[in-house]
């Protein structure tokens, strides 16, 4: 373990996909499983050892506020974008005096996986090394996601840093929604909302970004059709 105590959850996204549901519920809020996306990501985290999570809040954000209040493992910080919707790093931003030490995971709300052998957030954690790296995503291969049709993001260099996806071409690797990145990598962000996909690429330029492969089944809910989907293949993955 590597000292990461802390965790950014993006929970501040509109969910637009998943209308009609998320016109009067929160996309964080949506149950696949009998359980909220969002409290499966929490639940990941707490399992994984992690003491603190700062979410951000926008849409229906009084929902997800209360949702949160009866939490108790990780504790929680709230970062309110209720005025101004910042995007994924713009988010981060706005967040880091809530976030505690030199590095921290960022983690999608509605990132969803069945783990395999073991916890992958930890072993992202574990192999965190700030020495070599600007930042560690997680990426699941293409052949072992649910509910993923688009063309991925990444391919893996033989010592594991992570090329971009050619213009055209389908990439065997997506970003599975979590990563470890140093506060430093946010020292000369820009104002504003902004894409953390703009320092990942920075880190590309360097050399710098590296990636870990998901150990077991990521399922990706972007539709309110994905639900059932996520939920039949939980249900097959435990039998």
């Amino acid at each position: 373990m590597t000292g990461v105590t802390d965790a950014m959850v993006l929970a501040a996204g509109l969910g637009t996909r998943m209308r009609p549901i998320t016109d009067t519920l929160p996309k964080p809020l949506v149950r696949v499983g009998g359980r909220t996306l969002l409290d499966h990501a929490l639940d990941g985290l707490a399992r994984a050892g992690v003491e603190r999570a700062v979410v951000n809040v926008h849409h229906h954000a009084g929902q997800v506020e209360a949702h949160l209040a009866a939490r108790r493992a990780p504790k929680i910080a709230i970062s309110d974008e209720r005025a101004r919707l910042l995007d994924s790093g713009g988010g981060v931003v706005k967040a880091l005096p809530l976030l505690h030490g030199e590095a921290f995971l960022i983690l999608n709300a509605d990132t969803f996986w069945v783990d395999g052998a073991s916890s992958n957030l930890k072993r992202l954690m574990a192999q965190w090394d700030p020495a070599e790296m600007d930042a560690l995503l997680l990426v699941a291969a293409l052949t072992g996601s649910v509910g993923f049709d688009g063309a991925g993001d990444f391919s893996f260099a033989s010592d594991g840093r992570l090329k971009r996806r050619p213009e055209r071409q389908v990439a065997p690797f997506v970003y599975a929604g979590a990563a470890v990145m140093p506060r430093s990598a946010f020292a000369d962000a820009p104002d504003g909302p902004f894409s953390l996909n703009r320092l990942w690429d920075a880190a590309i330029a360097r050399d710098r970004l590296f990636g870990l492969r998901l150990d077991g089944l990521w399922l990706h809910v972007g539709t309110p059709e994905a639900i059932t989907e996520a939920e039949q293949a939980i249900a097959l993955s435990a039998a």
